[in-house]
């Protein structure tokens, strides 16, 4: 395992390291006191990051024998303000064993990298209120967006609401 002397490297996500993703991604739902709500599998982790048209993609944090040890997952995004795409960090996470080796530090600049290479103006994500990762992220220059409220529609509402849409209308053949 990482010693804290020893700094992960950071990779894009091989297909080769699903399953320690599948598992650091239940390990951060029972983190974050959800374990039940977490129902991803490996072979739809492979389909989303590996399949014809990825629009998940994924860096891992990995110690000196190739292993993970933390790992991010993002997509991108659209600001219709600034006109172009961002990063949308959807996890980051780093085992507890792994913790301050610079893991997630790494992880979180190496997408800001790609920001600043593909000159996307941002790279966001949502935390917890109560994860003490907030300070990690102050010490990084992050700052909470408290001015927004996020909103979620989801299972029966979501339903719900599909349901009141009109399909398109089809074009005759020509």
């Amino acid at each position: 395992m990482t010693s804290p002397a020893t700094a992960p490297t950071i990779r894009p996500v091989r297909p080769e390291d699903v399953p320690a993703v599948v598992a650091m991604v239940h390990e951060l739902a029972a983190y974050e006191r959800a374990p039940e709500q977490c129902h991803l599998t490996a072979d739809q982790l492979h389909a989303a990051l590996f399949g014809g048209n990825p629009a998940l993609f994924g860096h891992v944090a990995v110690d000196a024998s190739d292993e993970p040890v933390g790992f991010a997952l993002w997509f991108l995004n659209f600001s219709t303000w600034a006109g172009v795409h961002g990063v949308y960090l959807e996890d980051l996470y780093v085992r507890p064993d792994a913790r301050g080796t610079g893991a997630g530090r790494l992880l979180l600049a190496a997408l800001a990298a790609i920001c600043v290479e593909r000159g996307y103006q941002r790279l966001e994500w949502w935390m917890i209120n109560w994860n003490p990762a907030a300070r990690f992220y102050a010490a990084i220059g992050a700052t909470p967006m408290d001015e927004w409220t996020p909103y979620r529609l989801a299972g029966a509402a979501l339903r719900d609401l599909a349901a009141l849409s009109t399909p398109a209308p089809t074009r005759p053949a020509t």
